[in-house]
């Protein structure tokens, strides 16, 4: 049976333990003793030192120093997805000693405890610690309920299930399994990969024991794992209760979308009782299951679901029917979707502030989804519409279908413009690809970049070289998202705060990735 009374683990617990790795004890001390005083639960990945047995002394040091921490050592050996290279009986005895060394709770692969003797599982009992017998599926989410029961001979404190959410519906496998399960609290149930971060936040609220965290973004110890402040302070876990609101945005890729951090902000200032997640899927199929399951309120949505989910909503705004796009879903009262178009209101709005668009001459460059919504929205506004475009056959499509004309590349030194618009991705970060514009082109007024990651395009550049006014990409996204935000919630949207936040995102990753644009690339410039 459990040694350690589970109430008495709990009573020290939050729902948030960080996970520490390092390659030296004393660069996971560093880590542990900046987290501890605002997340006293650790788990010490041991088997990321060469000699874990060694180091243990100076964990107990810590521990004695720092009473309020609660400790997890885990030692996963690399056949189960850990790093310990060692046997099977060297990592029972780091364990043993774990336990004698200050450590409250240890985790032990349930790989390992099949292949450990009744009598070996029952030493490390004898110390004392709490068991966690723990499970990970790297490659999909199966049968739940089957892991559950091969654990269960071995009576730990805590099960501990990690499959891989291969789609949005896994998540609500793994929440309904602890759900169904609600008479054992003792269950540690998390998705990984870019599919489960719903798992994560909501995982928690549908009777997870706790979910893990990363100290900080880059020393992850699962794929999809959020760094321990983000899930506190951006997404509130602590707060997420049976009555939490979920809205998200839902798209191909999201994971650098810097709506959750944005609409979190929202909703906090605001004291919504609401959470926002990335909802990575290509597939409308499963997104449209999950929003009905879960149930989600209300979704930003971005490539490449924008035009094909129009066919599932029950009514949208005349600017969707128009532009054959929606961005923003709201989930009624009725249970049912409804569609609206806030990319549009992101770019008129702005540019209402400078000049009056009846009349105005505007170039837009591009023909996709966010070139749909510059050019009806203008058009709709009176202005006289220019469309320049790679692919000829598109520009003149979109003319016709908004009353718009098409303009050649040649032509745009001669012509001068009030606006141009840039409506590619070209400019986004780690985007290849040359500009489609010279400074000789630039004959306007004003010059409006919707890509907003960087915040300083190299288009943006050249207009300033050439004292022409700007509006970045930054003020169209929160103006969208303010948008979507009303209409969610029926509160006017903290705009200055929303503004704030995107900024200070922007800059911290132009801080730390100045070397490498990848994860940045994956921003569309439509993005939401």
């Amino acid at each position: 049976m459990p040694t350690v009374a589970p109430q008495f683990i709990r009573s020290r617990i939050g729902k948030v333990c960080v996970a520490i790795t390092g390659t030296t004890p004393a660069e996971m001390l560093e880590k542990a003793l900046a987290v501890v005083k605002d997340t006293p639960f650790i788990e010490f990945r041991l088997d990321y030192l060469e000699k874990p047995l060694a180091a243990l002394p100076k964990f107990k040091h810590f521990f004695s120093e720092n009473t309020a921490a609660t400790g997890i050592a885990t030692c996963r050996r690399s056949a189960n997805g850990g790093k310990f290279t060692g046997t099977l009986a060297a990592e029972l005895e780091i364990l043993i000693k774990a336990a004698t060394s200050g450590f409250h709770i240890v985790d032990l692969e349930l790989e390992s405890a099949e292949s450990l003797k009744k009598a070996d599982i029952q030493k490390l009992r004898d110390t004392g610690v709490a068991i966690i017998v723990s499970y990970h599926d790297f490659s999909a989410t199966k049968d739940l309920e089957g892991i559950y029961q091969r654990i269960q001979p071995f009576h730990p404190d805590f099960y501990k299930i990690v499959p891989t959410a291969r789609t949005l519906t896994d998540n609500v496998t793994l929440m309904r399994f602890i759900e169904h399960m609600e008479d054992h609290s003792n269950i540690i149930g998390i998705c990984m990969g870019d599919a489960g971060i719903i798992s994560r936040v909501l995982g928690v609220r549908a009777g997870s024991a706790f979910t893990f965290a990363a100290a900080t973004t880059g020393e992850e110890t699962g794929p999809g794992q959020i760094a321990a402040r983000t899930l506190i302070d951006t997404y509130r876990i602590e707060q997420v209760d049976a009555a939490t609101k979920v809205y998200g945005v839902a798209g191909n890729p999201i994971r650098s979308s810097l709506s959750p951090a944005m609409m979190n902000a929202a909703f906090r200032r605001e004291t919504v009782n609401a959470v926002y997640l990335a909802l990575q899927t290509h597939k409308l199929a499963d997104l449209l299951k999950l929003v009905h399951e879960i149930p989600i309120q209300g979704l930003s949505v971005t490539m490449p679901l924008k035009q094909e989910i129009m066919a599932h909503l029950e009514k949208t705004d005349p600017l969707s029917t128009k532009i054959g796009a929606c961005n923003t879903v709201l989930r009624a009262q009725d249970g049912k979707l409804y569609g609206f178009n806030t990319d549009v209101a992101g770019i008129v709005g702005p540019l209402e502030k400078r000049l009056s668009l009846r009349g105005a001459k505007v170039l837009v460059l591009g023909a996709g989804g966010a070139a749909r919504a510059a050019v009806f929205g203008v058009r709709d506004k009176g202005a006289d519409v220019f469309i320049l475009n790679r692919t000829p056959e598109t520009a003149q499509k979109l003319a016709r279908q908004s009353g718009s004309k098409t303009i050649k590349k040649e032509a745009l030194a001669k012509t001068t413009f009030d606006v141009i618009i840039n409506a590619t991705p070209l400019g986004m970060a780690g985007q290849k690809g040359a500009q489609m514009l010279e400074a000789k082109d630039l004959n306007t007024k004003l010059v409006f970049d919707l890509v907003y990651n960087p915040i300083e395009t190299p288009l943006i550049r050249l207009a300033r070289q050439q004292s022409i006014p700007i509006i970045t990409g930054v003020e169209m996204f929160v103006q969208q998202g303010a948008r979507q935000f009303e209409i969610w919630t029926g509160k006017p949207a903290p705009e200055e705060e929303m503004l704030r936040v995107v900024i200070h995102a922007l800059r911290q990753q132009a801080e730390t990735a100045p070397e490498s644009p990848e994860p940045a690339a994956k921003t569309k410039a439509r993005k939401k």
